[in-house]
């Protein structure tokens, strides 16, 4: 099934893209999220990151850079420099003001 969406996606983007024009309001477009969603995510994920995206595509949305989450990002882990799970202080509280 991924396969079937890759290929679908690259012939729409081959053929019906240059049709529309630079209209996209994301970068990347809307077909290019949806590729690159298929292809790191998988078909069932990618179809869904793909269609919430769509979902956003609307003339009260900014738009702007709305790059595919990666894995990590998918399933809540977090690659951070604080691996031990000490809490880091972030320094002295301000009192007052």
């Amino acid at each position: 099934m991924k396969y079937v969406l890759i290929g679908f996606l690259k012939l729409y983007r081959q053929f019906v893209s240059p049709l529309y024009g630079q209209v996209c309001r994301f970068y990347p477009s809307c077909s290019a999220y949806a590729l690159e969603a298929v292809q790191s995510h998988g078909a069932v994920r990618g179809s869904w990151l793909a269609a919430r995206r769509l979902a956003r595509c609307h003339p009260w949305n900014p738009g702007g850079y709305d790059p595919v989450p990666s894995k990590d990002v998918d399933r809540g882990e977090h690659d951070s420099a604080n691996q031990s799970g000490a809490v880091l202080d972030a320094g002295p509280l301000q009192r007052g003001a």
